[in-house]
C-alpha cells in the first residue's frame, strides 16, 4: 500500500472483520466491572450527599470506554480521528470529592483495559482496587469531625457559650468570629466526637442570650 492508496474512494471501506462474539464479551465484561465499581462506590461512599446519577455515570463511562477502544483498535483513521477529537473536549463540571476523580479514572482505566482484549488483567485488577478501597476508606473513624455554629446576642452569652464548649470538649478549636450591630456574635467552633450526643447543642440553645446553635458534620474544609 503505498501514501496515494490514503486518497482512494474504496480505502474506507476496507475495514476488517469485527467479531460480534468478541464485541459481546466485551461489553459483557465491561458492564460487570462497571456494576462492581457501583457497588464499591456505594459501600464506600463517605461525603455529605450521595448521588445515584454520578454512580451509574461510572458503569455508563466504563461502557463508553471500552466501546471508543473497540472502535479505534479496528481503524488506524478512525483512531487518528477519534484522537483529535477528544483533545478538544473540556469538562467543566466541578469534582467536590478527591475520592470521585479515584472512580473516574477506574471505570476509564478498566474500560480501556476490556476494550484492548486484556479483561483478565481487569477484572484482577479492578478486584484489588475495590479491596485496597474497601479498606482503607469504609474504616471507622476514632473521632468524628463537626463545625459547631453559635449566635450569641452579647460578650456575657459568648463567654457562657465558651465555658459550655470547655465543660464538653477538651480540645477545639475557634473557625471564625464574625461581630455585626445587626446578628451580634457569631462563633464557629470545629470540634471532634467520638459518640453521636449532641445534648449539648440544647444546653447552648437554652443559655440567655445564644440566640441559635447549630451542630452540622465538617467535611475537612471551610469556607468563612
Amino acid at each position: 500500500m503505498t501514501f496515494n492508496d490514503i486518497f482512494k474512494s474504496n480505502f474506507l471501506e476496507k475495514v476488517p472483520a469485527f467479531s460480534y462474539i468478541d464485541m459481546a464479551i466485551a461489553f459483557g465484561s465491561a458492564f460487570l466491572i462497571g456494576m462492581f465499581i457501583y457497588l464499591i462506590y456505594k459501600k464506600t461512599f463517605a461525603g455529605v450527599m450521595y448521588s445515584r446519577q454520578f454512580n451509574i455515570s461510572l458503569v455508563v463511562l466504563t461502557l463508553l470506554t471500552t466501546f471508543i477502544i473497540l472502535a479505534i483498535s479496528s481503524n488506524l483513521i478512525l483512531s487518528l480521528g477519534m484522537v483529535g477529537a477528544l483533545s478538544i473536549v473540556r469538562f467543566r463540571t466541578p469534582v467536590k470529592d478527591p475520592m470521585d476523580l479515584v472512580y473516574l479514572f477506574w471505570s476509564i482505566g478498566a474500560g480501556i483495559v476490556v476494550g484492548a482484549g486484556l479483561i483478565p488483567l481487569a477484572v484482577s485488577g479492578s478486584v484489588i482496587i475495590g479491596i485496597i478501597l474497601i479498606v482503607f476508606v469504609s474504616q471507622n473513624v476514632i473521632e468524628t469531625p463537626y463545625i459547631v455554629m453559635i449566635n450569641c446576642e452579647d460578650d456575657s452569652a459568648e463567654g457562657n457559650a465558651v465555658s459550655l464548649m470547655k465543660k464538653y470538649f477538651s480540645k477545639y478549636r475557634v473557625k471564625s468570629k464574625t461581630v455585626t450591630s445587626t446578628k451580634g456574635i457569631e462563633l464557629v467552633f470545629e470540634i471532634r466526637m467520638k459518640t453521636g450526643e449532641t445534648r449539648f447543642v440544647n444546653e447552648l440553645s437554652e443559655i440567655s442570650g445564644v440566640t441559635n446553635a447549630a451542630l452540622v458534620s465538617f467535611s475537612g474544609e471551610y469556607a468563612s
